[in-house]
């Protein structure tokens, strides 16, 4: 009989174990977010920037946080005069300079005409609900090299690190150049331990959490390669950089397709593709669809011109939305290999451009904006990296080097023009025709 009822006590202590166990894990955190208070129209804690012509746009914010009352916590979407004690000092010291970043964005080049209303849903990729279930998504990447850390020479593209710094700090390049093909991306310190491991009810996520023998929580992936404890990354012992961009919709709400690119590298030690032995090689692309009759080619040379800046050699496939047919954007995904060296420029990253030898007259007159001293990219980017709470994002040589590798941009389309004529390398679209004509006499000014 005793041994019965004891029986029966620990049955009792391991249920309200478990009991407790849930109350705390599961119940809790949800009345928290009940009783958390809310600020704002509708609920929103975020500052009303609606009135303020000053305030960054909408973009600059980039993702919001992806549960109620975290916008407290993210320091991009705050203005700089509303900053901690710990930042008031470099933000009023920025405050007393003009912003090149306000003034980029009030040029002409940046002052979109007005789009036309929707006719339907076949105009909007998904529905409101729809784009709201994933906007509240994110994907992540990870710290795992210090900002000041170079690629090692000998590293092969394929096998270099994919750096957190480098997502949070293309999405930036990408709005600064108005292409806008990057999902919102930004740097957040995150608490592995408190914020994933304790609220996680995935159990596959759960099962790749270990302490390391310094007694730091890490945490690897599930996946084909890469992806053991020797790949893992760790708090110290918490905390973890990461950036978080916002998660696309599924392929089954928003197909899309993922195509080789045309100037996709070998992935081996010792093979190349015909375009690194084929000087002519663009000449067999213009002849193949659908690269011979829409303006894909165009947004490969954009495609070209960013992963040139950003020095990513990673780019063996572009992503576009089947919704928006031949002529849709291409999607600048995963740019974790970007910033990687800013001692090394990879002029083969240019080859799309100075084979084919076409630009669209857009991206050349943000370009050439871009190389102007009041407009210079590096000053405009190390402003606008300078909202992110992972600040700061990039090290001086990458800012510069940005400057350098512009220039090098500028010169092959020069040569280019030089040796074709500017009518048949600068391309204007019909959506450029519209554009005012002021804008090249500012740029000569």
């Amino acid at each position: 009989m005793l041994g019965l009822r004891r029986d029966r006590l620990l049955t009792l202590l391991l249920l309200g174990a478990l009991l407790s166990a849930d109350l705390y894990f599961h119940l809790w955190p949800q009345v928290r977010l009940q009783l958390r208070p809310r600020r704002g129209r509708g609920g929103c804690s975020c500052p009303n920037s609606a009135g303020d012509p000053t305030a960054p746009p909408p973009d600059s914010a980039a993702a919001t946080a992806s549960r109620p009352g975290e916008a407290e916590h993210n320091f991009s979407q705050v203005q700089p005069g509303e900053r901690s004690e710990e930042q008031g000092g470099r933000s009023a010291g920025r405050q007393d300079l003009p912003s090149k970043l306000q003034n980029l964005f009030a040029h002409p080049l940046y002052r979109t005409l007005e789009e036309p209303s929707l006719q339907g849903p076949e105009d909007t990729l998904l529905s409101s609900r729809e784009a709201l279930r994933y906007y509240l998504r994110k994907v992540a990447r990870w710290n795992r090299q210090q900002r000041e850390e170079e690629t090692p020479e000998d590293y092969f593209y394929f096998i270099d690190f994919q750096r957190h710094n480098a997502e949070i700090a293309a999405f930036h390049l990408d709005r600064i150049l108005d292409f806008r093909r990057v999902p919102p991306t930004v740097g957040r310190l995150l608490n592995v331990t408190k914020e994933i491991l304790e609220v996680t009810k995935n159990e596959i996520l759960q099962s790749v959490f270990f302490v390391s023998p310094a007694s730091n929580v890490c945490f690897f992936a599930k996946c084909p390669y890469m992806c053991k404890t020797e790949y893992a990354v760790c708090g110290n012992p918490h905390l973890l950089e990461g950036s978080l961009s916002a998660f696309l919709p599924s392929l089954n709400l928003a197909p899309r397709l993922s195509v080789p690119s045309p100037w996709i590298r070998s992935y081996s030690l010792a093979g190349k593709e015909e375009w690194e032995v084929n000087p002519l090689y663009c000449d067999s692309v213009k002849q193949t669809y659908p690269y011979n009759s829409s303006n894909r080619l165009l947004n490969i040379m954009d495609m070209a011109i960013f992963d040139f800046l950003i020095g990513n050699m990673d780019r063996h496939h572009y992503e576009m939305f089947t919704k928006f047919g031949d002529d849709g954007f291409l999607i600048h995904l995963d740019n974790a290999r970007g910033f990687g060296r800013h001692s090394h420029d990879e002029i083969s990253i240019l080859s799309p451009l100075s084979q084919c030898c076409m630009i669209k007259k857009k991206t050349l007159l943000h370009l050439q904006l871009l190389a102007h001293p009041d407009y210079r990219l590096s000053d405009v980017m190390r402003e606008s990296l300078q909202e992110d709470q992972l600040s700061p994002v990039l090290t001086e040589p990458h800012l510069l080097a940005l400057d350098r590798r512009l220039q090098i941009i500028l010169k092959t389309v020069e040569g280019c023009i030089r040796i074709h004529g500017e009518q048949n390398v600068v391309v204007t679209e019909p959506s450029e025709l519209l554009a005012p004509n002021s804008v090249q006499a500012d740029l000569a000014s």
